[in-house]
């Protein structure tokens, strides 16, 4: 652990598609003590995976100081990809078990990039329970997808 990373953000995450291919939003809180910030885009023409991961890059995106992160997310894609799947991915050159192209690949090489002067704890909450943030996120992130734009 790195003894100079001092800050400490809540990060929740969650993304949105209508049709698989289709327009999609995402949605994410930061939280670093009493500050919190609410950020969301769009894409016209995306999947629920690519949305739950920019939801993850855009608030990454918003750390310009090394941070310890506790990261939420309801997408078990994220959370599996992050925890599990990401060390065999590399060392086998981006190919599944089934030695096939990782899906998303340009989407993981960019949460590993804006990851590494990080300390993330991932974690994986269940959606539509009445999380407080995580049913936030999904509101930011529908609103996006409904109005077609960045908030």
């Amino acid at each position: 652990m790195n003894d100079k990373i001092t800050r400490v953000v809540e990060i929740f995450t969650d993304g949105a598609c209508s049709g698989n291919p289709g327009p999609g939003g995402y949605g994410a809180i930061l939280k670093y003590g009493d500050i919190t910030k609410e950020i969301s885009g769009y894409d016209a023409k995306t999947t629920n995976n690519r949305m739950e991961m920019m939801a993850v890059i855009e608030a990454l995106r918003q750390l310009k100081r090394p941070c310890r992160v506790r990261l939420y997310t309801d997408s078990k894609y994220v959370m599996k990809g992050m925890s599990e799947w990401l060390p065999r991915w590399i060392r086998n050159n981006w190919l599944t078990s089934q030695k096939r192209p990782v899906m998303n690949r340009d989407l993981w090489e960019e949460i590993v990039n804006l990851s590494k002067s990080h300390e993330i704890e991932w974690n994986w909450i269940k959606g539509h329970q009445g999380h407080l943030e995580n049913e936030r996120c999904d509101q930011l992130a529908r609103d996006a997808l409904i109005h077609g734009k960045k908030a």
